[in-house]
């Protein structure tokens, strides 16, 4: 790990968020805080064949606000809502990228899967009219890193770039990644984060099949249940969040607000199961740990964990033991919430909106509740913040990301003080 006390300090000037509760950063949050659930019945997707009917949708969002409309039709909707949420965080930030030495500027996003529905789309032209009827954008649609290269394009920022495609870790790996492309020297600025949009036919059928989802159709507000003893799977979801982190040096030099600082991150691998956690939660726990060494802080210092917190049964027993194998007795007097309670789970997205969560947090000194936790599972028996929102100095978080394939990833963010 890098020496946390000699090496270049970065900071988040900037965030922007699409999300299922709102199309702005401020949106969601006001929304997060009161409690109120994205999750609805999909209207992205014919979901008659599932027994899954329910999710969380970006609404309302209109991609020509940022670009036209030809270009706009030639991104897939995960490209899509990257744009928009960069084009926030870069006005949040104040950067004019005009007038910006954009060599120094990089991209690096992260997703799960690319251009899901796009790809379905064109699979069924395939079969039905053939081969040489497919849209010609297909594959610079579908392609992962095209959200990283089309933000790169739209807003001329010429410097580093890289995409992380670490599922459910991906926007989580992503800013760690980011943070340290300006530790080394690689950019001065970053716009980093994640995007999701794979509610499609495809992925609904494929997540169903693993029986990953949950079937509380009956019930869309209540479905997405982490840590409670009826959780039954996660509601799938979609959409993205940008955050801008700059040198340090650089942000107070042109007077930029600052929301607080990526102290720490680390990256680990179970090496255990395709999708399935192990029951220790090693991995995980490893992942924590050294994210916390990075930083350079105790466990006695967080004041917070986001959690990865699913609402499947296996995951949020695993991470309530991976926290008791990293906190050991400090454990039960950390709180802990997840934002997936209220918008799902937005795979490769998930982790940069948990991120824009944790600096919020740190801004506002309130903790967002884990909605719908209402009957305790003796398996996860920590406090994990129920139904109502909870005042608190909140300076220093540990957010956390694990993704199918056993590839964990967390960040330690805090409060910014010169």
């Amino acid at each position: 790990m890098a020496d946390s006390n000699s090496r270049v300090r970065v900071v988040v000037t900037g965030m922007g968020a699409l999300t299922p509760l709102g199309n702005s950063v401020g949106e969601f949050w006001d929304n997060l805080v009161a409690g109120k659930s994205g999750i609805a019945p999909l209207t992205l997707v014919d979901t008659s064949p599932y027994p899954t009917k329910i999710g969380g949708e970006v609404r309302g969002y209109d991609p020509t606000q940022f670009v036209d409309k030809k270009d706009a039709r030639r991104m897939a909707r995960f490209s899509q809502l990257a744009v928009g949420a960069a084009a926030q965080a870069l006005t949040d930030a104040k950067l004019d990228m005009a007038s910006e030495g954009r060599e120094r500027i990089g991209v690096l996003l992260g997703t799960g899967i690319g251009g899901f529905p796009e790809t379905e789309e064109q699979g069924r032209i395939l079969l039905s009219k053939g081969g040489m009827r497919m849209s010609p954008f297909f594959i610079p649609m579908i392609l992962p890193n095209m959200a990283t290269a089309n933000v790169s394009r739209v807003f001329g920022a010429t410097g580093f770039s890289n995409t992380t495609i670490t599922a459910c870790a991906a926007g989580t790996q992503a800013i760690g990644e980011a943070r340290d492309a300006i530790v080394r020297g690689r950019a001065d600025v970053m716009i980093t984060g994640g995007t999701e949009a794979g509610i499609c036919e495809l992925g609904l059928g494929g997540f169903c099949t693993i029986q990953a989802l949950t079937r509380r159709n009956d019930d869309p507000t209540h479905a997405s249940r982490p840590f409670d003893a009826k959780r039954d799977g996660f509601a799938p979801s979609e959409g993205s969040a940008v955050l801008i982190l700059e040198r340090e040096d650089r942000a107070v030099a042109r007077g930029a607000r600052i929301y607080g600082e990526v102290a720490g991150y680390s990256a680990s691998s179970d090496a255990f199961h395709l999708v399935q956690p192990p029951e220790d939660g090693a991995g995980a726990a490893r992942a924590m740990k050294w994210a916390l060494q990075d930083a350079g802080v105790t466990v006695n210092e967080i004041d917070y964990i986001n959690a990865h917190g699913t609402s499947t049964p296996l995951n949020d027993a695993a991470e309530t033991r991976a926290i008791k194998l990293v906190f050991g007795e400090r454990a039960k007097g950390v709180p802990i919430s997840s934002t997936k309670s209220m918008i799902g789970h937005s795979l490769g997205a998930s982790g940069a909106l948990e991120a824009v969560v944790a600096f919020k947090t740190i801004n506002e000194g309130v903790i967002h509740p884990t909605a719908n936790y209402e009957e305790p599972d003796p398996l996860c028996d920590l406090d994990y913040v129920p139904q109502k929102a909870r005042k608190a100095d909140v300076k220093t978080v540990l957010s956390n990301s694990f993704g199918f394939g056993g590839q964990n990833a967390c960040l330690v963010v805090r409060r910014y003080s010169a």
